[in-house]
Formats: C-alpha cells, structure tokens, sequence
C-alpha cells in the first residue's frame, strides 16, 4: 500500500522526497553535501520557488527557503508539478532541547494527540499523523554505525524521538535532525553523516536499501510505542536489540488523561489519548501492510489507573501488546 510499499498511481514514477531548507543550517548542509556527490540533476521548481535536483529515477531533493514544518502538502504539490508520485517522505532539519546535548536524532510525525482549535506550536493538524516511514529503524541503526566510524560518538547522542510536529503528508515521513543548539546545527562533521545516511540509506552509491518494507521479510514485527519520555528510551531498547520496524512512538504528552473519580473504572477516564492511540495505530497499519503490529508500552511511566485504563481500551480495539521479548 504506502512505501515504503505505496499506493502506486496508474503510470506514475515513484520517487522518494528528501526536503531541506536554506533556513536552517542542520538542514541545507547535509542537503549541499547530498548534492556534492556524483549523479544530481536539476528539476522543476514548484509552486513558492522551491528548488528540485533528481537523481536517477527515484530520488528527488527539495531545497525550499521556508521552514519546513510550515510547507503543508508537499507531496501533492510535487506530483502536481512533476507528475510523479511522492512515495516517501525524509526532511532534513535541526534538533532544539532544553540539554543542549548534541545529538542525532529521528522520528515520525504527527499530532494525533490534539484537538479542534488547540494551537499548533510546531505545524501539523489536530489529530493526524503521517504514515511513518518504514526506514525509521534500519536508518537509526546505520546512523549508530556511521557516527561512530566518524567519531561522532560519544559526543553526540544517536536517538529516536517520539512522534511529533508536522507538516502535513499523507505519505510515509520520517524526520532526520541535528542537534540540539547553534554551534551543533552548523557542524560540518555531523552534516558529512546525515548526507552518508541518506546516500547509503537510499542505495544512491550503488549499496542495497535499507527500509524497503515487504511482509515476507524474515522479519515482521513492528513496534508502536506508547508512553515514555521525548527520547523512548524503553522503547528503543526493545528496537535496538532486536531489529524491530518502528511505527509511531507516543510519548506520555501525546497521551492527554483526565484523571476520574472512580479510578476502577477504565471507561472512565477522558481524554484525547484513545484518540491519539488509535490514529498512531492506523497509520503505522498503513506503512505496514501484512506485518505483526504489536504495542510496547513504557509500564513505568504510567500510574496504575492510567495502564489499566489503555490496557484495556487495546484490548477492547483488538490491538495486541507485545512485551520485549515479543520482539525477537
């Protein structure tokens, strides 16, 4: 269905979008060292000036002026300048944090947790989530393998983040960034590895894949992680040492709980989090056609009323809840 593994339009190339924009550093300089290696050519510029280099006939990379969590649509207004259909979706941008701790980061995004006329602090819609992109967990293990070979570790931190932000797609999308302030977003040596990770990630040097979904695979389970902090440690854990295909990753603060009165009783408790869950759940199905989607849930971060009351709306959804060691 969606790619990696698309819905395929009748006649229609398939391409894969990488986005960066000359308005953050942690973005245009992978993006300028991507387009330093061998085989770019220019493209069609879109709607806004927004600037397109090809390569081959399945990558293309955006070079727009605008932040982008702000550039809604893009694969729609790709297809309708190109005629070619966006497959995928991977945006090149800058990690902020209140640690200020380098890191290497990637995540899905969305956010599923909001509702009608709440704000918006970073792009995105009230409750939606893009399909997250199947590369997520194979490209965070290359990611690892590349900042150490570069001596990029132990200074900068190679980690997940949770669901997040937008902009608006309705194909698979995952965010790569750098972080987390402006003497890091700038660093020649961490733009030198994000560009290899697309290079390489992407099979541009003439390497396999990495990220390709299909259901045969000797591996199928697939991860959507609920609860935990920004960085999902627990769940990361499980995916690092396992190999797992990563869905969408709920954090506690996209799980919005009102605590009840009768803490007894699960059905009581209001919120958008049955909401949130259910939306990160689809999409993930969406991205992974025939695979064993199973929720890992981060048990320490919940108070027993609050894990009693998810427990059971899942099972209630029929959605199974896999423990680490279901991962294998």
């Amino acid at each position: 269905m969606l790619n990696c593994m698309p819905i395929r339009s009748f006649g229609a190339k398939m391409v894969t979008l990488v986005v960066a924009t000359t308005a953050d550093p942690a973005s245009i300089n992978p993006a300028k060292a991507l387009l330093a290696k061998p085989g770019w050519a220019p493209g069609p510029i879109l709607d806004g000036g927004i600037r397109s280099f090809k390569y081959g006939d399945s990558v293309r990379l955006l070079e727009q002026d605008k932040f982008i969590i702000d550039e809604d649509d893009l694969d729609a207004r790709w297809e309708a300048a190109s005629g070619e259909t966006a497959s995928e979706l991977i945006f090149l941008s800058r990690h902020a944090a209140s640690s200020n701790r380098p890191a290497l980061t990637i995540h899905p995004i969305g956010v599923p947790h909001l509702r009608d006329g709440d704000v918006l602090p970073q792009g995105g819609k009230p409750g939606w989530a893009a399909p997250p992109c199947p590369r997520i967990g194979p490209w965070l293990i290359l990611l690892k393998k590349l900042a150490e070979s570069h001596h990029l570790v132990p200074e900068f931190e190679i980690t997940l983040e949770a669901t997040h932000h937008g902009p608006v797609t309705t194909k698979p999308a995952m965010f790569v960034e750098i972080g987390s302030t402006p003497e890091y977003w700038g660093r020649e040596d961490a733009a030198n590895v994000i560009a290899l990770l697309v290079w390489e990630g992407l099979g541009l040097g003439g390497t396999t894949p990495l990220g390709t979904w299909s259901s045969t695979a000797e591996k199928t389970k697939v991860l959507v992680g609920i609860g935990g902090g920004h960085y999902v440690p627990r769940h990361m854990d499980v995916i690092l040492k396992n190999r797992t295909w990563v869905g969408h990753l709920l954090s506690s603060y996209s799980l919005p709980m009102e605590e009840p009165h009768d803490k007894t009783d699960p059905d009581s408790v209001g919120g958008e989090w049955k909401k949130a869950i259910r939306v990160a759940y689809d999409a993930t199905a969406a991205s992974f056609p025939g695979g064993d989607i199973l929720v890992h849930l981060d048990h320490k971060s919940f108070k027993s009323w609050q894990k009693n009351a998810v427990t059971s709306f899942l099972l209630k959804e029929g959605i199974a809840i896999g423990k680490p060691a279901d991962f294998s």
